[in-house]
Protein backbone atom coordinates (compact mmCIF):
# COMPACT_ATOMS: atom_id res chain seq x y z
CA UNK A 1 0.00 0.00 0.00
CA UNK A 2 1.68 3.28 -1.19
CA UNK A 3 1.21 6.28 1.35
CA UNK A 4 2.41 10.14 0.93
CA UNK A 5 3.56 11.59 4.45
CA UNK A 6 3.80 14.93 4.15
CA UNK A 7 5.65 16.67 7.70
CA UNK A 8 5.24 20.46 8.17
CA UNK A 9 7.27 22.18 11.18
CA UNK A 10 5.49 24.31 13.55
CA UNK A 11 6.13 28.20 12.78
CA UNK A 12 8.47 30.09 14.96
CA UNK A 13 8.04 30.55 19.05
CA UNK A 14 9.61 32.97 21.47
CA UNK A 15 11.40 29.97 22.65
CA UNK A 16 13.12 29.02 18.93
CA UNK A 17 14.78 32.81 18.85
CA UNK A 18 15.64 32.47 22.11
CA UNK A 19 17.36 28.83 22.37
CA UNK A 20 14.73 27.49 25.16
CA UNK A 21 13.89 23.93 25.67
CA UNK A 22 10.22 24.24 24.73
CA UNK A 23 7.22 24.72 26.67
CA UNK A 24 3.79 24.60 25.59
CA UNK A 25 3.94 28.42 24.07
CA UNK A 26 2.02 30.27 21.29
CA UNK A 27 3.00 30.88 17.96
CA UNK A 28 4.92 34.49 17.04
CA UNK A 29 2.60 36.46 15.22
CA UNK A 30 4.56 36.64 12.51
CA UNK A 31 5.00 33.15 11.95
CA UNK A 32 1.29 33.07 11.85
CA UNK A 33 1.47 35.49 8.63
CA UNK A 34 4.35 33.28 7.31
CA UNK A 35 1.87 30.18 7.52
CA UNK A 36 -0.90 32.22 5.61
CA UNK A 37 1.43 32.34 2.91
CA UNK A 38 2.83 28.99 2.50
CA UNK A 39 1.72 27.42 -0.99
CA UNK A 40 -1.39 25.31 -1.36
CA UNK A 41 -0.59 21.99 0.11
CA UNK A 42 -2.05 19.22 -1.75
CA UNK A 43 -5.60 17.52 -0.50
CA UNK A 44 -4.54 14.79 1.88
CA UNK A 45 -6.23 11.61 3.36
CA UNK A 46 -5.55 12.37 6.63
CA UNK A 47 -4.28 15.69 8.72
CA UNK A 48 -2.68 15.20 11.97
CA UNK A 49 -1.22 17.56 14.33
CA UNK A 50 0.90 17.41 17.86
CA UNK A 51 -1.27 18.56 20.53
CA UNK A 52 1.37 21.35 21.32
CA UNK A 53 -0.30 24.58 21.23
CA UNK A 54 2.36 25.99 18.59
CA UNK A 55 1.39 23.13 16.03
CA UNK A 56 -2.60 23.64 16.69
CA UNK A 57 -1.93 27.15 15.41
CA UNK A 58 0.02 26.07 12.69
CA UNK A 59 -2.67 23.96 11.29
CA UNK A 60 -4.67 26.99 12.03
CA UNK A 61 -3.16 29.20 9.72
CA UNK A 62 -2.38 26.61 7.13
CA UNK A 63 -6.03 26.27 6.74
CA UNK A 64 -5.96 22.36 7.92
CA UNK A 65 -8.17 20.94 10.19
CA UNK A 66 -6.97 18.08 11.81
CA UNK A 67 -7.07 15.75 14.76
CA UNK A 68 -4.37 15.41 17.47
CA UNK A 69 -2.13 12.86 17.57
CA UNK A 70 -0.33 12.41 20.71
CA UNK A 71 2.47 10.23 19.08
CA UNK A 72 3.20 13.82 17.13
CA UNK A 73 4.33 15.85 20.48
CA UNK A 74 7.57 17.18 21.03
CA UNK A 75 10.26 15.59 23.04
CA UNK A 76 9.75 15.57 25.98
CA UNK A 77 12.65 17.33 28.10
CA UNK A 78 11.65 16.96 31.36
CA UNK A 79 13.07 19.63 33.78
CA UNK A 80 14.67 21.23 30.97
CA UNK A 81 11.50 22.93 29.43
CA UNK A 82 11.27 26.43 29.65
CA UNK A 83 15.13 26.79 30.27
CA UNK A 84 17.69 28.20 27.39
CA UNK A 85 20.88 25.70 26.47
CA UNK A 86 22.84 28.20 27.65
CA UNK A 87 21.63 27.69 31.09
CA UNK A 88 22.04 24.01 30.51
CA UNK A 89 25.44 24.18 29.24
CA UNK A 90 26.88 26.59 32.08
CA UNK A 91 24.72 24.66 34.79
CA UNK A 92 24.74 20.89 34.11
CA UNK A 93 27.73 21.13 30.95
CA UNK A 94 27.92 17.10 31.47
CA UNK A 95 24.17 16.33 31.53
CA UNK A 96 23.86 18.59 28.17
CA UNK A 97 27.07 16.69 26.71
CA UNK A 98 25.46 12.90 27.67
CA UNK A 99 22.13 13.74 26.12
CA UNK A 100 23.75 15.05 22.69
CA UNK A 101 25.90 12.19 22.43
CA UNK A 102 24.21 9.43 23.91
CA UNK A 103 21.37 8.63 22.34
CA UNK A 104 19.73 6.96 25.26
CA UNK A 105 20.30 8.93 27.89
CA UNK A 106 17.52 11.50 29.67
CA UNK A 107 19.64 13.57 32.03
CA UNK A 108 16.83 16.02 32.00
CA UNK A 109 14.18 13.28 33.02
CA UNK A 110 12.32 13.24 30.16
CA UNK A 111 12.76 11.54 26.97
CA UNK A 112 15.72 10.26 25.38
CA UNK A 113 16.33 10.62 21.80
CA UNK A 114 16.27 6.87 21.37
CA UNK A 115 12.84 6.82 22.58
CA UNK A 116 11.73 9.53 20.83
CA UNK A 117 13.01 7.99 17.47
CA UNK A 118 11.08 4.84 18.38
CA UNK A 119 8.00 6.61 18.78
CA UNK A 120 8.37 8.35 15.62
CA UNK A 121 9.01 5.29 13.90
CA UNK A 122 5.90 3.37 15.52
CA UNK A 123 3.93 6.13 13.87
CA UNK A 124 5.21 5.88 10.87
CA UNK A 125 4.36 2.67 10.45
CA UNK A 126 0.98 2.84 11.36
CA UNK A 127 0.40 5.38 8.63
CA UNK A 128 2.41 3.05 6.25
CA UNK A 129 -0.09 0.28 7.27
CA UNK A 130 -3.22 2.89 6.30
CA UNK A 131 -1.82 3.96 3.14
CA UNK A 132 -3.43 7.74 1.60
CA UNK A 133 -1.81 11.09 1.95
CA UNK A 134 -1.07 11.92 5.55
CA UNK A 135 -0.25 15.78 6.53
CA UNK A 136 1.13 15.56 10.05
CA UNK A 137 2.15 19.18 11.78
CA UNK A 138 4.73 18.47 14.43
CA UNK A 139 7.68 19.60 15.57
CA UNK A 140 11.56 19.67 14.30
CA UNK A 141 12.91 17.68 16.66
CA UNK A 142 10.09 14.74 15.63
CA UNK A 143 11.19 15.46 11.95
CA UNK A 144 14.57 14.69 12.52
CA UNK A 145 14.03 11.77 13.81
CA UNK A 146 11.51 10.55 11.48
CA UNK A 147 14.99 11.35 8.92
CA UNK A 148 16.86 9.37 10.63
CA UNK A 149 14.63 6.70 10.71
CA UNK A 150 14.38 6.49 6.61
CA UNK A 151 17.79 6.87 6.10
CA UNK A 152 18.09 3.84 8.83
CA UNK A 153 20.98 6.70 10.15
CA UNK A 154 22.56 6.18 13.31
CA UNK A 155 21.70 8.09 16.19
CA UNK A 156 24.10 10.50 15.92
CA UNK A 157 22.19 11.83 12.62
CA UNK A 158 20.00 13.05 14.75
CA UNK A 159 22.12 16.29 15.31
CA UNK A 160 22.81 16.77 11.62
CA UNK A 161 19.62 17.63 10.08
CA UNK A 162 18.17 21.21 10.90
CA UNK A 163 14.15 21.76 10.35
CA UNK A 164 13.42 25.31 10.06
CA UNK A 165 10.37 26.64 11.53
CA UNK A 166 7.28 25.79 8.76
CA UNK A 167 9.60 23.76 6.68
CA UNK A 168 7.86 20.91 4.71
CA UNK A 169 9.28 17.33 4.01
CA UNK A 170 7.53 14.53 2.01
CA UNK A 171 8.21 10.99 2.33
CA UNK A 172 6.45 8.17 0.44
CA UNK A 173 6.17 4.38 1.47
CA UNK A 174 5.50 1.86 -0.59
CA UNK A 175 4.37 -0.82 2.33
CA UNK A 176 7.86 -2.27 3.07
CA UNK A 177 10.14 0.91 3.17
CA UNK A 178 10.28 4.71 3.64
CA UNK A 179 11.84 7.25 1.27
CA UNK A 180 12.44 10.65 1.51
CA UNK A 181 10.65 12.80 -1.45
CA UNK A 182 11.98 15.97 -3.25
CA UNK A 183 9.37 18.04 -5.27
CA UNK A 184 10.13 21.25 -6.97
Amino acid sequence: MNTRLTWICHGATAANRKARFPLDEPLEEKAVEEAARVAALPHADRIVTSPALRARQTADALLLEGRIDPSLRDCDHGRWAGRSIQAIESEEPENLMAWMTEPEAAPHGGESLLDLRKRVAGWMEAQSEQGGHVIAVSHAAVIRAAVAHVLQAPPSSFWLTDVEPLAILRMTSNGSRWCLRFQH
